[in-house]
């Protein structure tokens, strides 16, 4: 993979939507446990609990085995993980890298971060999501339910070798200790046009800081040729310039535009009143707004037609200044299905934010509203005037 490199498109692929940690947690695990050849993980959340544990177990169980066993972990994302799970990876034989470790030398490289989140086991099986192996993803035996709504997609097929490129390359760059050098691409690479609906159609769509966006730009391109519909889940409604306009502009031709976002079950409060500002126009411009109720919605998947996105990216303007993403895009009947499901599900289980319930809301949350929103844009204007 050289840099700056666009994945194609590649059918005979197979997809399934995984909801929530405890249908995915435990395909995972056995596909580990089924390892022959080689295991990498991707990882950025991580902390000790029965999630980690279990993972942490698995994969030590394969390096004795005789399996290649490789995780690279966030430096941040991974502070929470104790020395005795670490140890006991390393001592089973795993290999263990970190992505840029916190240090007060570094300055604001500092928030330069791996967000990804990618298993893969041999040449067979691919788990591309959201989900971080923390308790709050899954943790059955500590007698709850999962806290955080989450997705994850099984991926088999011609694309495994696609992630693996992707892997292989963040591998090497961590290796030799160069995350953030690249220079920025002076003609960013075109991305391949998208292809009819068909059978397993994939795509490996990424971002890597500031140096390559093709996950940003395959998405505005969907939502700017949108006919029907665009539904689009993040936990953090912090979208760039670019998305805002194009959702709108959507929504005035037409198209039938939806937001499913996180509720007052978040894990920062301030981001979710700073993504409230745009509520107002964006409702006045056809948008509907839903948030999700019974949990914290952690998921990031977009339905644009019959295009999906799902992966690790948020498409915030953090996300994407700062961290490293990954997404499957997906043109398949059959996923494309299993996604509008899960969309139609979880519509149901929110509560939709019309335009007369917004005019009256109370004054302090719009005293909050307007204090983080100044706070969040203040920030970026600052980040800017240091580029």
């Amino acid at each position: 993979m050289r840099t700056g490199a666009v994945f194609p498109w590649r059918s005979g692929n197979r997809f399934d939507l995984l909801v929530d940690g405890g249908e995915f947690f435990p395909r995972m695990l056995a596909a580990i446990e089924a390892a022959e050849r080689q295991i990498e993980l991707e990882l950025y959340l991580i902390e000790d609990g029965y999630c980690a544990t279990r993972l942490i177990d698995a994969l030590a169980a394969a390096a004795r085995r005789g399996v290649r066993v490789r995780c690279l972990l966030d430096g941040f994302g991974s502070m929470k993980l104790g020395v005795l799970l670490r140890t006991r990876l390393t001592d089973a034989g795993a290999t263990l890298a970190l992505y840029n470790p916190l240090h007060w030398r570094l300055g604001l490289r500092n928030l330069h971060r791996d967000h990804r989140k990618l298993l893969l086991v041999d040449d067979r099986l691919g788990y591309v999501g959201g989900a971080g192996a923390t308790d709050l993803f899954w943790a059955p035996d500590a007698g709850g339910q999962d806290v955080w709504h989450e997705v994850m997609v099984e991926i088999r097929g011609p694309l495994i070798a696609d992630w693996r490129s992707l892997f292989e390359y963040q591998w090497r760059l961590c290796r030799e200790r160069r995350l953030w050098l690249r220079p920025r691409s002076p003609k960013p690479p075109r991305i391949p046009p998208s292809p009819p609906l068909g059978e397993g159609m994939g795509r490996v769509a990424y971002a890597a800081a500031r140096q390559h966006r093709d996950i940003l730009r395959a998405l505005i391109r969907s939502l700017s040729q949108a006919r029907e519909r665009i539904w689009l889940a993040t936990p953090y409604f912090l979208p760039t310039w670019k998305v805002r306009r194009a959702l709108l502009k959507a929504a005035r031709r037409g198209v039938e535009v939806r937001l499913l976002l996180a509720s007052h079950n978040t894990d920062h409060p301030p981001t979710r009143y700073a993504a409230q500002r745009y509520y107002r126009r964006l409702l006045h411009g056809g948008v509907r707004i839903f948030e999700y109720q019974p949990t914290f919605l952690h998921l990031k998947m977009v339905l644009v037609d019959d295009w999906v996105s799902v992966g690790s990216c948020n498409f915030d303007h953090w996300n994407l200044r700062w961290n490293l993403e990954a997404n499957l895009e997906a043109l398949d009947p059959a996923f494309t299905r299993a996604v509008a499901e899960s969309f139609e599900s979880d519509f149901l289980q929110s509560l939709e934010i019309g335009l007369e319930t917004w005019q009256a809301r109370p004054w302090y949350r719009r005293l909050y509203q307007h204090l983080w929103g100044w706070l969040d844009q203040l920030m970026v204007n600052l980040l800017n005037s240091r580029q």
